[in-house]
């Protein structure tokens, strides 16, 4: 039985389980298979490590103090954060890997870096 490559449809020699003709069919049928959910992946550690780096920027003595239209001014997404974390008093802190935000009274917003 003559076995043929899925991405180009070229014979397939070599070992009876080989699956593709080419290293190069190979990453192409997987590109091309996973191409949305690789978009979704990137665009969302796109929009995570743009928030991270506008923290950092904004955030230099690891606590400090901070207005909602600067955040918003340097494009930052207040839908991407990576985990939640809720103090015993009450207090929900938002974080982005180890850069976190606390919303204040007033639009302001203490940034915080866990240690």
């Amino acid at each position: 039985m003559q076995r043929s490559c899925p991405e180009c449809g070229d014979k397939i020699v070599g070992r009876i389980d080989k699956k593709f003709c080419s290293d190069g069919c190979r990453n192409a049928y997987n590109n091309r298979v996973n191409k949305d959910s690789k978009n979704l992946i990137r665009n969302t550690n796109n929009r995570l490590r743009k928030n991270y780096r506008i923290l950092e920027t904004l955030n230099p003595d690891q606590k400090t103090k901070t207005v909602r239209t600067k955040l918003i001014e340097q494009g930052f997404d207040f839908n991407y954060f990576t985990s939640i974390y809720t103090t015993k008093a009450g207090k929900v802190y938002y974080f982005v890997y180890d850069q976190g935000y606390l919303p204040l009274d007033g639009d302001y917003y203490a940034l915080v870096k866990r240690e």
